[in-house]
């Protein structure tokens, strides 16, 4: 698509760049005083409002309940798990005063809220008639990261974490794989960005977790992204923290957990899936403007009123703006088009003699013309397509940025030159992976469910390998 916006970088030349540029020029964000931390503006809070509405309802219908826990948690309650204290502890942001009084016992402020969860549940669990706990929490935590970008990295971000309780290891691995899928139609269906689903290995697996799972997506770029992770934690916690319930034959047993969450990091995943050099392009979904319209002189006689009553029509369908600002109409298009709204609807005295309008999409920049009679379908229709078509983009990119490698050398001169996921087959060993990090400078994304044979041999010790791995440089 021609450049037409001059306030961002052109994303091939500065794809960096460009992306600050959009979350600033699309008024998603700002950098706050806070180090490390975006204050949300209320467009780009809007959209989060829309995706958490979305999975919210979703985990709803299948049980699961909203709860808050508190945002600080006792030292000694981060460290009943050895193996989770020591995957967050280089993150964690202590409180150590209480007004000026230094206080007896460190809190941390919560970068997960494992702890919290297990120690309500050792006492709230008693019972197999008090299971299965299927609780969810909406919250923000704190992880003290050295390299920030707004939405993808932040020491503050918003996010949403479940944690759950069941009586066996197959209830909580279920439980894990379920809302893997449930984030899997998140992705697809409402943000139209595709997704490789797998499992993570055991170096990239969630601190304490028996299984991490994950769901990754591919940027405009060439890079991963991990979009969100579901856990099946086994019984490894309930040990730690004595979860135990008195089973059907009167016998205590050990609960089985499982944990997982998204965050605003799918902010970053839309913008850099979906955007181009005119700015943020947005699924319908999740537009908090779905159909602009912006009236074309304004100032002669019948264009407003017949702009005001198009918003009353439409807003019975769509999420609609009507902008009768004194901007010109050009500065408008470029507005919209920034902040990525789908579709904009103008309106003008000719267009009311003749009983039509102009409706411009986001995503192709096509201009139609459509009798007024016809508005409303044709805007539900327009809006799926869009939809559907973002995802197409988006699918197409993947299958043209997923490579084959055979080789270490290989797989470093793809992701040199070219970048994107990189299929590879694995042995299983601890030290291939970590070759492949230390020399390719890439980690490993998942073992995708959907397993191909790409070769018979490891990539890195040319040892036999079963398993094929997707491979890549991350955000």
């Amino acid at each position: 698509m021609e450049k037409r916006v001059e306030a961002i970088a052109d994303m091939n030349q500065d794809f960096a760049q460009w992306y600050t540029d959009v979350v600033r020029k699309a008024e998603l964000a700002e950098y706050a005083e806070t180090g490390g931390c975006i204050i949300y503006k209320p467009y780009g809070y809007a959209i989060w409002e829309l995706i958490q509405k979305h999975l919210d309802e979703k985990l709803k219908e299948t049980g699961h309940e909203n709860v808050y826990m508190p945002m600080l948690i006792p030292e000694h309650l981060l460290q009943m798990e050895k193996d989770h204290i020591e995957g967050f502890a280089p993150e964690v942001a202590w409180v150590t005063h209480g007004g000026t009084e230094k206080l007896q016992e460190r809190f941390c402020i919560r970068p997960t809220s494992e702890t919290l969860f297990c120690s309500h549940y050792a006492k709230d669990i008693q019972s197999y008639r008090d299971l299965p706990k299927l609780y969810n929490q909406w919250c923000s935590v704190m992880r003290w990261e050295k390299t920030t970008r707004p939405f993808l990295r932040g020491r503050e971000f918003l996010w949403q974490e479940g944690h759950t309780a069941h009586a066996t290891a197959e209830e909580s691995l279920a439980e894990a794989l379920k809302i893997l899928d449930i984030y899997c139609d998140l992705s697809s269906e409402v943000l139209a960005m595709p997704y490789i689903k797998g499992q993570k290995t055991e170096r990239e697996k969630f601190a304490g977790a028996v299984s991490t799972y994950t769901f990754e997506n591919l940027m405009h770029d060439g890079k991963a992204l991990q979009s969100g992770t579901t856990h099946d934690f086994g019984d490894k916690f309930a040990k730690a923290f004595g979860i135990q319930y008195l089973d059907k034959n009167n016998k205590q047993q050990y609960v089985h957990q499982s944990s997982w969450g998204v965050s605003t990091r799918l902010m970053g995943a839309i913008i850099m899936v979906h955007g181009d050099n005119n700015g943020l392009v947005l699924p319908p979904a999740i537009a908090p403007i779905q159909v602009v319209i912006v009236p074309i002189a304004a100032h002669k006689e019948g264009v407003t009123e017949k702009s005001q009553q198009l918003q009353a029509q439409l807003s019975k369908i769509a999420r609609c703006k009507l902008d009768t600002s004194d901007k010109k109409p050009g500065w408008k298009f470029a507005e919209y088009e920034m902040k990525g709204v789908p579709l904009r609807l103008e309106i003008g005295p000719k267009d009311i003699e003749q009983n039509q309008c102009v409706l411009a999409r986001r995503d192709t920049s096509e201009k139609i013309t459509v009798p007024l009679d016809n508005l409303e379908p044709t805007i539900t229709e327009t809006l799926n397509s869009i939809h559907q078509n973002l995802y197409n983009k988006a699918q197409k990119r993947l299958q043209e940025s997923t490579h084959t490698a055979q080789d270490l050398p290989t797989m470093k001169t793809i992701l040199d030159t070219t970048a994107g996921h990189i299929k590879a087959m694995w042995c299983g060993a601890d030290e291939c992976e970590l070759r492949i990090k230390e020399e390719a400078t890439a980690t490993s994304r998942c073992i995708p469910f959907n397993q191909e044979k790409v070769g018979n041999t490891c990539v890195v010790c040319n040892k036999p390998a079963e398993k094929m791995v997707i491979w890549g440089r991350a955000y």
